[in-house]
């Protein structure tokens, strides 16, 4: 049976690493290496949540809300990041995107009270948002006809960033102090921004006049676009499963820590099991989706995601928790399926300003469930929240039959 299995993947695995076998590989490289950081700090602020609410005495509900600032900044960005990539190109979009990010992190950093740190919370996460929009475009620009293969490779940096920033981030903040937890990323970021100034293309000045200029026009176009069936469809899809990602990542060290007794380290250590197996999963998905398309690939990642939640709320073993953890990495596959499809869906001209809309439009939705998740976990409702969290995957399944054949 394992042969058959790998010989069913090899085609899969065959087109990630063609992603990185060529003359374009610089550009993938590059711009994984920020997604690498950019993602990772900000799965780095739920292990460090418990330092914060001590710091600060929040309780669930109002960390809970520091985690929605995060995410609507990051939201709101989005658009801004898709206008600003359409008018001026990935190139500068990602460099201005990894130095704010950069900088606005050490605000956080000298943060001497909660306010200010949801204030410098709310600049990091605006700052990274330009990141979001222009990594999309520039890949599917670059790999025109293997590009969810390319962006899963590319969405895999950013599951090992998290994998790895915030284990080291945890025992930085154990050691030292909680703030150095954030402190020793402001340098990667300046490196990064240094290598996508080199390696990422010059967006041509022939392209820039080319371009949809901003107008009432213009707008009708975007919103007529984005009002076709399926992309309301698959936007739904995102809306869910960014609500169900950002609760689960948010709450899930903290869970893990108060509900079933393991010290922070191993709940740490689960936290980053759960992103290094995205640094598989991811490209498996995206090569899934160009060999089998999406309504064939996003069924059996969310059936896998309803066992591993509805399972949370009774095992109670360490090594039950590992396998589940196991199972709810399979939802790390929704993203390089969902995105490759969207932004395919999109005419190239407004690729950038109908991504960021879109992308501002399901995160700012999807930001408000982690306060909510909060009350009912400060109620004591904390297995039966993840419970409601299978029934929101087998909602997004049962769209995801909805969406026309490829």
């Amino acid at each position: 049976m394992l042969p058959s299995v790998v010989r069913r993947l090899d085609p899969l695995t065959q087109r990630a690493k063609h992603a990185l076998n060529d003359s374009r590989s610089q550009i993938v490289l590059a711009v994984a290496a920020g997604w690498f950081i950019s993602l990772g700090v900000r799965m780095v602020y739920p292990v460090l949540l418990p330092h914060i609410r001590a710091a600060y005495g929040l309780d669930l509900t109002i960390a809970g809300f520091l985690l929605t600032v995060l995410w609507a900044a990051y939201a709101l960005g989005q658009l801004p990041g898709g206008i600003v990539s359409d008018r001026i190109g990935e190139r500068i979009t990602l460099v201005v995107s990894t130095l704010v990010a950069g900088l606005t992190l050490l605000l956080v950093v000298g943060a001497g009270s909660a306010i200010v740190v949801f204030a410098a919370t709310a600049l990091f996460g605006f700052g990274t948002a330009l990141y979001g929009v222009a990594r999309f475009t520039i890949i599917s620009k670059t790999y025109p006809d293997n590009g969810g293969a390319a962006i899963g490779v590319t969405l895999a940096a950013g599951d090992l960033g998290n994998a790895v920033l915030p284990v080291v981030a945890s025992v930085v903040a154990t050691v030292f102090v909680w703030q150095l937890g954030f402190a020793f990323v402001v340098p990667l970021f300046a490196f990064v921004s240094v290598g996508l100034w080199f390696v990422v293309p010059k967006q041509d000045a022939d392209a820039d006049d080319s371009g949809m200029v901003l107008s009432r026009e213009t707008a009708r176009y975007v919103v007529s676009e984005l009002r076709r069936p399926p992309i309301v469809v698959v936007t739904l899809i995102l809306v869910l499963g960014f609500s169900l990602a950002l609760t689960l990542t948010g709450f899930y060290p903290t869970y893990l820590i108060e509900e079933k007794g393991l010290s922070p380290a191993v709940a740490a250590a689960l936290f980053s099991l759960y992103f290094a197996l995205g640094v598989f999963v991811k490209p498996l998905a995206g090569s899934a989706y160009d060999r089998f398309g999406i309504r064939r690939t996003l069924p059996v990642i969310f059936v896998l995601a309803i066992v591993a939640l509805l399972s949370l709320s009774v095992v109670e073993s360490l090594w039950s928790l590992v396998l589940v953890t196991v199972l709810l990495s399979s939802l790390l596959g929704n993203i390089a399926i969902t995105m490759p499809y969207l932004t395919d869906l999109l005419p190239e001209e407004i690729q950038g300003t109908g991504l960021g809309l879109l992308r501002t439009t399901y995160m700012l939705f999807a930001a408000a469930s982690p306060p909510l998740f909060g009350i009912l976990a400060d109620h004591g409702y904390f297995d039966e929240g993840f419970v409601l969290l299978a029934a929101v995957a087998g909602a997004m399944a049962l769209l995801a039959l909805l969406l026309p054949r490829q």
